[in-house]
């Protein structure tokens, strides 16, 4: 069997279409060859799907691929508990043929995007500052109360402006940046939620081998 694949990225958000940057990543540290990935964008349709297993349903049939990726946040609750919420959707879900691996970053998808300074600057704006920044050490990703609002910190700190001259950072579009920016998601490995990420990956990868 071929060792390329397409993948389709089930998110919580239309911020966390971010995801498909590290997971591509991730699939050709392992020696796989991307041929496409597919977020599956239900803004277009006139009845987006509600629930997670209507969204995983409506993915499996709009955008076929040999692997579903099915995104949730942690959030407040642990990675167990999230994901046995998409384990339990997938079972409602008949007919999908593509095998599943869950995404779950604790607590939310901006602690994997917090690992490379120099992606944050040039996200920001300002690749050239010299501004410190206080980047969260790797292994303390997943004991951010916020990762969302730590990585907005950081854009502004980034930015090195005064109050005064700010203005507004469109956040949303540095978001997705930063992770286009980013070239090694190595340092993920560092953390349990990554880790978990990864074993689930690779035993489904070894499947279609």
């Amino acid at each position: 069997m071929s060792r390329s694949l397409d993948f389709t990225l089930v998110t919580d958000g239309s911020s966390d279409r971010v995801l498909l940057h590290p997971i591509r990543w991730l699939l050709r540290d392992l020696g796989w060859t991307v041929t496409a990935d597919h977020w599956a964008d239900f803004s277009v349709l006139p009845e987006p799907p509600k629930g997670l297993h209507n969204r995983i349903l409506a993915a499996a049939r709009l955008f076929p691929a040999r692997v579903l990726v099915v995104h949730r946040d942690a959030e407040r609750e642990s990675r167990a508990v999230r994901v046995r919420e998409i384990r339990a959707a997938l079972a409602k879900v008949a007919g999908v043929a593509m095998p599943a691996v869950c995404a779950v970053p604790v607590r939310m998808t901006e602690a994997w995007l917090q690992v490379d300074e120099a992606a944050v600057r040039q996200a920001a704006g300002n690749p050239n500052g010299k501004r410190p920044l206080a980047m969260p050490p790797i292994g303390q990703l997943e004991n951010l109360p916020d990762p969302k609002a730590c990585l907005y910190d950081l854009f502004e700190a980034a930015r090195g402006l005064s109050a005064r001259r700010r203005g507004r950072l469109n956040a949303g579009k540095a978001v997705q940046r930063v992770g286009e920016l980013i070239q090694d998601y190595g340092p993920l490995r560092r953390l349990p939620a990554f880790q978990a990420f990864e074993e689930e990956l690779v035993q489904v990868l070894g499947e279609l081998e």
